[in-house]
């Protein structure tokens, strides 16, 4: 790849990131324009600025982008109508943030004539494959710069090596060992490495970052109350929210009553592996209450069918694939799945679980008269049965009989 004239480096003001941006700096000779997305991670972000401007970054060439709406508004909830679950457990917090991520970066690209992208993922994980599939998808001509799977900092030791000889500040905590790395966005919070790679360790109390342990949860059940709309929740408790408000507020009831925590083994897409700590706590309550809503509004061949193909749909997120065609061709098949998805979901908070105790709505093909062990008023015929049993026996009768007429003859 000829060097890069200018980078826009995705930037989190963290010490890896910034020996990045020194090492672009050095490495290439190029100018560096960074990125930092506020997804809701907790963290105060302009820190980020003054740390770039300390490392020669012009003013100008520094951007900070409050995406907290975008994220959950056309990520996250288009996500959430499929009921996107990535190998059974799985609600892909992290996967879900990166097509994000790489948007703004070639957009700001664009916008400022770069020629590449960079970012801060290592060579082993997922991370790497979702920045760089989507970058391409939206511009094929960009170029992308992994530092990790280039450079010689092969160990914490160089890296620190290259900090100290570059002025880069380095703070205490990181000489020594960390015990884990994090990740944080305003849909979940993942906890990798060092003190959780080992799968038959049990993971200790103090990796949790967010959600309270179910035994130290509140004693007393909580009840609220969500509202949908095709699909996507705008409500709590009867007041409407913005996306992004409405996630914060689930995530503080579910943090509260210890509700969403995950102890994974994944395969990553790379081919190995990966146990993480996932705390998911407004996502795990969001989808409760959207299966809670489905289950009255939601046709059973069309539910079926989207139940089919979620699996696929949450692999695409997985392995990278957001901007993928097939991806869009599945949601348009969710989306118009939600048209009468729509009413308010009843939701019990209680020691760590989350369960849907009551649901109604305008849109729904629950049908009190047909299915009542009470008189139904002629709704419903029960001799009709017997007839749609005979058909449904007609080939298993047949197969019976060819197996017993075949084994006479052995």
């Amino acid at each position: 790849m000829t060097k890069p004239k200018k980078v826009v480096l995705a930037y989190s003001g963290g010490l890896d990131t910034s020996i990045i941006l020194k090492w672009l700096q050095t490495e290439y000779g190029c100018e560096v324009v960074t990125f930092t997305a506020d997804l809701g991670q907790g963290e105060e972000l302009e820190p980020a600025r003054e740390k770039a401007i300390l490392l020669g970054i012009k003013p100008e060439n520094i951007h900070i982008v409050d995406v907290r709406e975008e994220f959950v508004r056309d990520f996250v909830f288009p996500m959430f109508r499929a009921n996107a679950v990535y190998e059974g457990m799985y609600l892909l917090g992290t996967s879900i943030a990166r097509p994000l991520i790489s948007q703004h970066l070639v957009r700001i690209a664009q916008e400022t004539g770069a020629d590449a992208v960079a970012h801060g993922a290592t060579g082993k994980g997922n991370d790497q494959v979702r920045f760089e599939l989507s970058a391409y998808a939206l511009d094929p001509s960009i170029k992308v710069i992994a530092p990790w799977r280039e450079w010689k900092l092969t160990s914490r030791t160089r890296l620190l090596e290259f900090a100290e000889q570059n002025q880069i500040p380095i703070a205490k905590n990181k000489r020594g060992e960390a015990p884990f790395s994090v990740d944080a966005n305003l849909l979940h919070t993942s906890s990798e490495g060092r003190v959780l790679e080992n799968p038959a360790d049990e993971a200790p109390d103090y990796v949790a970052q967010r959600i309270v342990r179910a035994e130290d949860a509140p004693d007393t059940p909580e009840f609220i109350e969500v509202t949908y709309e095709k699909g996507d929740p705008v409500a709590i408790n009867g007041e409407t929210m913005s996306p992004a408000t409405l996630l914060t507020k689930l995530n503080e009831y579910g943090a509260r009553h210890g509700v969403g925590m995950l102890d994974f083994v994944e395969n990553r897409f790379v081919g190995m592996k990966s146990r993480g700590l996932y705390e998911t706590p407004g996502g795990t309550i969001m989808l409760e209450g959207h299966r809670g809503i489905e289950q009255i509004t939601l046709d059973a061949g069309a539910g079926h069918l989207k139940d089919s193909i979620m699996p696929r749909y949450a692999e695409l997120i997985y392995n990278g694939f957001w901007f993928s065609p097939e991806r869009e061709m599945l949601q348009a098949l969710i989306d118009k799945s939600q048209d009468h998805v729509t009413g308010t979901v009843r939701l019990k908070l209680y020691k760590g679980s989350v369960r849907t105790v009551a649901r109604w709505s305008e849109h729904t093909l629950y049908s009190e008269k047909h299915v009542t062990f009470e008189e139904d008023a002629g709704a419903y015929d029960q001799k009709d049965a017997a007839g749609f049993i005979r058909l449904n026996a007609l080939r298993l009768k047949l197969i019976a009989t060819r197996n017993a007429r075949v084994a006479g003859k052995g």
